[in-house]
């Protein structure tokens, strides 16, 4: 530790501390621009000048190391006659637009320069201008010339998103911040460059002048669209989502959220919103009341449980998105009706078996991030985790070794780590590979072994996973789960998912023509590894309810819709992987007749004339089911697990993985997100050598065949970053739908001319 004096006050810091860290310790602000607490010192602003004893001159706070008893003063007449002066240089060419800048408000260089700033300009020359920029649909650089090149956005990209998308080109006056060649910004995590921007520069596109910052009410609340649980604030104007951004939680974002989190609000306003319940009346759909609706509810359940032989025909899907208290209310809801068939794992495989697990990261998110060793099987990191996968870059940055087994696809950005393109039919014998055991040959420190959704959606998961844990295990690391939804542990918790019960998965209790069932938060025609089958089993159930907050394609099989409220419209409780329990309020008020979800199921359950469903607030049930040992209760043991039986007709495979904006219902419905690249996948990836063995090249159009006889026509894409022998597929689309099985065997043909469908 180094001891040195700031504006009179004592302070201790570790040795290769900057200033500015140390003025923060002791109370003392120094103002800034290029400096960010997660950013590399660039110290190109120049505003944090300090006068530092027996320095000739100001010196940068932010640049400067500190040293044993050095002195420091940050408001001398020397140190704030500097920080004026480089205030009055950065005003020389900023436009006066402030009244009209959507950063006004909550503009950094706006705030410092009425402390620091002049009343009147000595520059008298015309201001300079940099042209308009267009680098995509979520991020605006429309008033570039704001820009005090502060290089912040540069950073970011180089640092934590592992794309430098943005540089600085020219000189002097003369420079500018520019995207590459003319290309978008397409990170998953561009968004945060707005936050970081200290003034107007970069804004948001999608809440460009839609409200004042000082008009709107601010909510604290969770990030509803992976199992990471990032903190957010959720800002409201006349009962309206305007935009998210984050709350710093140094344990689980930091100070960051993904695109998906933050844009994701725009589906709230889609045109197929459900704001009324809605039944099917002599084949027409009507609105009607709740009332009516939950009758025709209570009707139809009753006569499934008066007719049923099996009450385990009577079945439930249910989201991972949905909060714990929703998923509480709907397991006592299946128990008082007598039946166990209720599965919130819509992409888990039938080989997966996790019976008696409640299977979590295994550490918190900050040890995974401290590891030296880590290894990731079936996982697509960018498009599952965007920032948890910022957290292991960051690590790999740091030295931790990194493996990736995948099918390959979308680019991890990790040049230091080892990536592994293989087949699912191979993943198991992947995690042999002397990379992998190089990588957790460390006789100490943090390892892990992490499992990632697409094992969990593969046919192969039974032997993928009893691989995985025996690697764990024999190299002394820590077996952990990359799970799907922002409850996903939640789900094993209240044992809605059917792998770790006794009762039926999805496409098996839908299979024997169930006499009701209920499908709650999920849209399963495309949140499904087999949506096209458990659609058809929803078209010959008797009696269909949909609880949802879109209306979907649910009018094809369900006889009642019921408009629940999403996660910004609802209170309720979060499970994150790594265990931790969030709770938040809602943010707005439900839009229209719509009601949130533990209500319905509430007043369902009092119908039904069940015990146990007198609440009156989501707190109440929260307390009545969260198990106080929770943290004892997480577990990733590994039952013995099914070895698949799924035979490979023909030499290559199929894999699938979830792109980043078709996870769930209302991430598809946000306009902006839809307009970006990621929303835009091919639908067919091979790489090099199987285009050359097929005679294909990109663009060519080609019929897909799955194994149980669904098929696709649709553009290739040769991409060398996609395993041999293998065919990539997003699933969650409805380009991709009418193939029954996204893994497995696969037949791939060119498709002549005359036979290309329009």
């Amino acid at each position: 530790m180094v001891e040195l004096e700031i504006d009179g006050v004592k302070v201790e810091v570790a040795e290769g501390s900057m200033l500015i860290t140390a003025a923060e310790k002791a109370g003392s602000y120094v103002p800034h621009f290029c400096y960010h607490k997660k950013l590399s010192i660039a110290a190109n602003c120049r505003m944090c000048l300090v006068d530092v004893e027996k320095a000739p001159k100001p010196l940068p706070a932010c640049a400067t190391p500190v040293s044993p008893g050095m002195i420091v003063r940050t408001k001398s007449e020397k140190a704030v006659n500097a920080q004026k002066s480089v205030m009055e240089f950065l005003l020389i060419n900023h436009p006066l637009d402030c009244p009209i800048c959507d950063q006004g408000g909550e503009c950094q260089l706006q705030d410092l320069s009425v402390g620091y700033g002049g009343v009147s300009s000595r520059y008298q020359e015309e201001k300079r201008v940099v042209f308009f920029k267009d680098i995509g649909p979520l991020v605006s650089a429309k008033e570039m010339s704001r820009c005090i090149h502060c290089t912040r956005c540069v950073r970011f990209g180089q640092e934590v998103a592992g794309v430098m998308e943005l540089g600085m080109a020219n000189r002097g006056e003369h420079s500018e911040i520019l995207s590459f060649v003319g290309n978008s910004v397409d990170s998953e995590l561009s968004g945060n460059m707005i936050d970081i921007c200290p003034v107007g520069a970069l804004t948001s596109k999608p809440f460009r002048y839609q409200a004042r910052t000082w008009e709107m009410a601010r909510r604290k609340s969770v990030g509803a669209h992976d199992s990471l649980g990032s903190n957010v604030v959720v800002q409201v104007k006349a009962d309206k989502v305007m935009r998210i951004v984050p709350q710093e939680n140094e344990s689980i974002n930091e100070c960051w959220i993904s695109d998906r989190d933050r844009f994701s609000y725009e589906g709230l306003q889609a045109a197929d919103r459900l704001t009324e319940p809605m039944i099917k009346k002599n084949g027409q759909w009507v609105t009607t009341d709740w009332q009516t609706a939950l009758n025709v509810v209570f009707e139809g359940i009753k006569k499934a449980r008066r007719e049923s032989a099996d009450l385990n025909s009577i079945a439930m899907l249910m989201s991972p998105n949905s909060t714990f208290e929703e998923m509480a209310l709907a397991k006592a809801l299946m128990n008082g009706v007598g039946s166990t068939s209720i599965d919130a794992g819509l992409r888990h495989s039938a080989n997966l078996n996790l019976a008696g697990a409640m299977p979590w990261l295994g550490a918190s998110v900050q040890q995974l991030a401290d590891a030296e060793s880590i290894v990731v099987v079936g996982a697509d990191p960018r498009n599952d985790q965007p920032l948890l996968t910022q957290r292991i870059r960051q690590a790999a940055k740091q030295g931790a070794r990194v493996v990736i087994v995948n099918a390959g696809g979308l680019d991890p950005l990790m040049p230091k780590a080892v990536w592994l393109k293989a087949a699912p039919s191979t993943w198991a014998d992947a995690l042999g590979h002397d990379a992998v055991s190089n990588a957790l040959s460390a006789p100490e420190g943090g390892k892990f072994v992490l499992v990632g959704q697409q094992v969990l959606m593969s046919p192969f998961a039974g032997q993928v996973l009893a691989k995985a844990a025996e690697l764990a295990k024999s190299t002394g690391s820590t077996l952990g789960f990359l799970g799907d939804g922002a409850n996903w542990v939640g789900s094993f918790v209240t044992g809605l998912q059917a792998s770790a019960t006794s009762g039926k998965n999805a496409k098996a209790m839908l299979a024997g023509k169930a006499k009701a069932a209920i499908v709650f938060g999920t849209e399963p025609d495309l949140d499904s590894v087999e949506g096209q089958k458990i659609v058809r089993g929803l078209i010959d159930a008797e009696f269909v309810v949909q609880a949802s907050a879109f209306v979907g394609n649910a009018k094809q099989y369900a006889d009642v819709l019921l408009p629940i409220a999403p996660s910004t419209e609802t209170s309720g409780t979060f499970i994150n992987i790594a265990g931790q329990v969030q709770s938040f309020k809602a943010a707005v008020r439900p839009l229209g007749e719509t009601r949130p979800g533990w209500k319905v199921l509430r007043v369902l359950g009092n119908l039904l004339g069940l015990d146990g469903f007198e609440f009156n607030s989501s707190e109440e049930v929260l307390k009545a089911f969260m198990p106080t040992n929770l943290a004892s209760l997480l577990n990733n043991v590994v039952p013995e697990q099914t070895v698949s039986g799924t035979v490979l007709n023909g030499k290559l495979e199929l894999a699938a993985y979830a792109p980043i904006y078709d996870t769930d219902s209302l991430v598809r419905r946000a306009e902006s997100l839809r307009k970006t690249k990621a929303a835009k996948p091919a639908m067919v990836q091979i790489g090099v050598q199987t285009a050359n063995a097929l005679a294909l090249k990109t663009g060519d159009k080609v019929q897909l065949k799955d194994s149980e006889g669904g098929s696709l026509q649709a553009a290739v894409l040769v991409n060398k970053t996609i395993a041999e022998n293998t065919v990539l597929i997003p699933m969650g689309r409805i380009e991709t739908q009418s193939l029954r099985t996204v893994f497995g065997g696969a037949v791939l043909e060119a498709v002549v001319a005359s036979e290309v469908q329009a």
